[in-house]
């Protein structure tokens, strides 16, 4: 089968992105390589390896984890199921980490990335604010190899660390801590739709109200922060009054949520006092 051919047939099941990058990762061509040579023939092998794929993205798997990678930043990251697969989104809450960084008035500000995941956060911190001392820790084993991975892969100065959240941290102390915990409720339908049934569901969910890990990570951050120091952290769309809530009682100072692109409560912070 040709080049052009099978992409016209993928196309009556799958989306026409979707089916060209997959055929983009089969076969090690460029897409001006497609556009310039659709008569070239798939192999035996390619052809049953375009089947697979395909039959698994039309079942909902995320396209990141078919061909290994996401884009986040302009960067490539590898990614595998599990981790979760970076999201637009979370562009935004590195955007406001950056912002917070220049701010303080710190030579080689220390910042922590709590539940690292890909190791998207982190590394991007660190080749973004080149004087920022950047650790990174995760629960996950896995995790934490996809994101070393990353970091090598990118050559960008990251300590990566297990742990339980603070727990292996001892009593060291950050300028800023960031953190895109899971914040999903354990009962909302969307865990078994949208993709997001492929995704590690430590990641997605505390298997309670969604805000279990918030309320943990706001409890102990001020144990980990200089004064001053920013916490930030990634929430659900209807989880900003909740969140601010927890940061005030906590005794947070200048407690704030930032909306995301599309006008939805999406970050929420404050500075320790």
């Amino acid at each position: 089968m040709r080049l052009d051919h099978w992409l016209q047939a993928a196309r009556q099941r799958l989306d026409a992105l979707d089916a060209r990058l997959l055929l983009q990762h089969v076969t090690g061509l460029s897409r001006t390589e497609l556009i310039c040579r659709p008569e070239t023939p798939l192999s035996p092998g390619q052809l049953e390896r375009l089947e697979t794929l395909a039959a698994r993205r039309a079942a909902g798997e995320p396209l990141a984890y078919l061909v290994g990678e996401a884009g986040f930043r302009g960067r490539s990251f590898r990614v595998s199921p599990a981790v979760l697969v970076p999201r637009p989104e979370t562009e935004e809450l590195v955007d406001l980490a950056l912002e917070k960084l220049r701010e303080l008035a710190v030579r080689a500000p220390r910042v922590l990335d709590l539940g690292t995941g890909s190791g998207a956060i982190p590394i991007s911190l660190a080749l973004e604010f080149p004087a920022a001392r950047v650790t990174a820790v995760d629960v996950s084993p896995a995790a934490l190899a996809v994101a070393r991975a990353n970091g090598e892969a990118l050559k960008a100065p990251v300590r990566w660390q297990e742990s339980d959240w603070f727990s292996a941290l001892a009593d060291e102390r950050f300028d800023l801590i960031v953190s895109n915990p899971p914040y999903i409720h354990a009962e909302d339908p969307h865990l078994d739709g949208d993709g997001l049934c492929f995704e590690p569901r430590l990641a997605l969910t505390d298997g309670a109200d969604g805000l279990a890990c918030i309320r943990r990570i706001v409890a102990d951050a001020p144990a980990h922060l200089e004064p001053g120091g920013w916490l930030l952290f990634e929430h659900g769309w209807n989880q900003g009054p909740a969140a601010r809530n927890l940061l005030t009682a906590a005794g947070f100072k200048a407690v704030q949520t930032w909306q995301d692109l599309a006008g939805h409560d999406r970050i929420s912070g404050g500075h320790a006092p």
